[in-house]
C-alpha cells in the first residue's frame, strides 16, 4: 500500500545488496587502505587524500615500523572504515596509475635485460641488429664490453662487464 507523499519510482531507486557484497566490498576498501599504506612516501603525496585519511596512513605506518601485527590489523580496519564514507574513484586512479608506470618500467627493464644478453650471445651480429635501432650508440664501446662479458662468463669471472653492458644500455635507451 502506496502512501499519498511516495513516488512511484522511489522504490525503484533503492539498491539492495547482498550481505556478501557488502563484504566483499568491505574487504575491498581494506586492501585499498593496505594499498595506500604500502605506498612511499613521495608516492602517497601525489595520491588526493583528506587530512582524517592521511593521519590515519601515518599511524599505520607507524604501528608496520613497530611490527605490531595486531594493531596494524585493527587500524586498517579503521582506514577501511573511513574508505567507505569517502569517493575513492580519485584514490584507485592514482593507485592505478602507478601500477602503469611500474608495469612499463618493467617492461623497459626486461627489454633492455633481453638486448643484453642478445649482445653477449651473438655479439657483432647483436650489436649491429642494436645499431639498426640506435644510431647513436657506440659501436666500439658496445663491441667491447660484450667480448668482455662473454670472456667473463666463459671463465666464471665476477660479472662486471656484463653489468656495465647493462648500465650503458639503461643510460642511452630511452623507456
Amino acid at each position: 500500500m502506496r502512501h499519498h507523499d511516495e513516488s512511484p519510482d522511489q522504490d525503484d531507486e533503492i539498491e539492495w545488496v547482498s550481505k556478501s557484497q557488502m563484504k566483499r566490498e568491505m574487504h575491498a576498501l581494506k586492501e585499498l587502505g593496505l594499498a595506500l599504506v604500502r605506498l612511499k612516501p613521495n608516492e602517497l603525496a601525489k595520491v588526493p587524500l583528506d587530512d582524517e585519511l592521511k593521519e590515519a596512513i601515518d599511524l599505520a605506518h607507524k604501528l608496520s615500523s613497530k611490527k605490531e601485527r595486531e594493531g596494524l590489523r585493527r587500524h586498517l580496519q579503521y582506514v577501511g572504515k573511513l574508505m567507505r564514507s569517502r569517493d575513492v574513484t580519485a584514490i584507485e586512479q592514482s593507485l592505478a596509475a602507478f601500477d602503469h608506470k611500474s608495469a612499463v618500467a618493467n617492461a623497459h627493464f626486461h627489454r633492455l635485460e633481453q638486448w643484453r644478453d642478445r649482445l653477449v650471445r651473438e655479439g657483432d651480429k647483436g650489436v649491429d641488429a642494436l645499431l639498426a635501432e640506435y644510431q647513436r650508440l657506440d659501436r666500439q664501446k658496445l663491441r667491447q664490453l660484450a667480448r668482455q662479458a662473454r670472456k667473463e662468463l666463459a671463465a666464471d669471472l665476477p660479472p662486471k662487464a656484463y653489468r656495465e653492458l647493462f648500465q650503458y644500455l639503461k643510460q642511452n635507451l630511452e623507456p
